[in-house]
């Protein structure tokens, strides 16, 4: 009980200050909200990448950071920012909380498994600056966090447990030593759609580029987005939670400042993301202290697949993901499932 409480205290507390942040400012600062939640148990496993909860609002995109009612450090920022300092692009920012929970596959023992990947959790916070014009997008994001027993990611593993009657993980002091951590991301997308394509059904295809420097991860990553559907929208596609795949900010703007996402649509989506990985924390273990590790494998590839469909300023998007092998001793692949829900107020 008092592990439920303190979790649910903690929530409140970080939602209220996120919300203070967003009320500071002048109304409509903050338009966009996006809730995504990943779990392996939505595809019928519980092990390695077993949950992900993120929380994010975000900007509409404007071509005057002078008057958008941003805090007063974020257009000096941006001005020095390589790739989204254009003056004729239009910028938008996002400010993101989550939490990413890892265990090896077998959570009934409580002594280390040293051939499966460790328990490790991390919280953090994220700012995102993003740039647009034409059919192009990049963002930059800033990511701070705490990895180890101070992201209480084993209180809320167990607490979601503890909820729907799954077992109760039993390795969680073989778990990842507490660390600071810092990354700075880069990620860029591109929009194209045939020429001539209809205003009803549509069908595009959205490439992107990215890297990741910092002591969660470094890697160099590449893929793709093919959907098609009708009630087509100037939305980047849609991602499961990706560093620098903010895709939602300011989804219901074009850089006419028009609203071009029609009221009603839905499409379907097939994508890929691959990965040249340099340093994986949650395989390679703790930076600056000892811990448990394994070796992890240098390139891992998601395919994903999925169904997405909007009303008005709301938007709810059902992806299934296959994620190939991450390190050198695991048995299989990964499959999990993401869910989004984004809303315009």
């Amino acid at each position: 009980m008092l592990r439920i409480s303190r979790q649910i205290v903690l929530t409140l507390l970080l939602s209220l200050h996120l919300v203070t942040i967003a009320q500071a400012e002048p109304a409509q600062v903050f338009d966009n909200f996006t809730l995504y939640y990943e779990n392996d148990f939505l595809s019928g496993t519980d092990f390695h990448y077993t949950s992900g909860l993120k929380l994010t609002w975000s900007t509409p995109f404007t071509g005057d950071s002078a008057t958008a009612g941003w805090p007063a450090w974020v257009s000096p920022l941006l001005e020095r920012l390589p790739l989204v300092n254009h003056p004729d692009q239009k910028r938008a920012l996002s400010l993101s909380f989550g939490q990413e929970i890892y265990t090896p596959e077998n959570i009934r023992t409580d002594l280390l498994v040293e051939d499966d990947r460790p328990y490790a959790g991390r919280t953090y916070f994220a700012v995102g600056f993003h740039a647009k014009k034409g059919l192009r997008k990049s963002v930059w994001e800033l990511n701070v966090g705490i990895l180890g027993p101070a992201s209480l990611a084993e209180q809320a593993q167990k607490l979601v447990h503890d909820i729907n009657g799954a077992y109760d993980p039993q390795g969680w002091d073989h778990q990842l030593g507490n660390e600071l951590t810092l990354d700075a991301v880069f990620e860029t997308q591109w929009r194209l759609r045939p020429a001539g394509s209809p205003s009803v059904f549509f069908s595009d295809f959205i490439p992107h580029l990215g890297v990741r420097v910092g002591n969660v991860a470094t890697y160099f990553n590449a893929g793709g987005e093919f959907r098609v559907g009708w009630g087509p929208s100037d939305a980047f596609g849609v991602c499961p939670i990706r560093a620098g795949c903010e895709v939602r900010s300011a989804f219901l703007h074009s850089d006419s400042a028009k609203v071009v996402t029609s009221k009603i649509g839905a499409h379907v989506f097939i994508a890929a993301d691959g990965r040249a990985i340099l340093r994986d924390i949650y395989l390679d273990g703790n930076t600056f202290r000892d811990s448990h590790s394994v070796d992890k494998k240098p390139f891992v590839a998601d395919l994903i697949a999925g169904i997405s469909g909007h009303y008005a300023g709301f938007k709810l998007t059902y992806s299934y993901i296959q994620r190939s092998k991450q390190f050198e001793t695991q048995d299989r692949s990964q499959e999990f499932s993401s869910l989004s829900l984004s809303w315009m107020f």
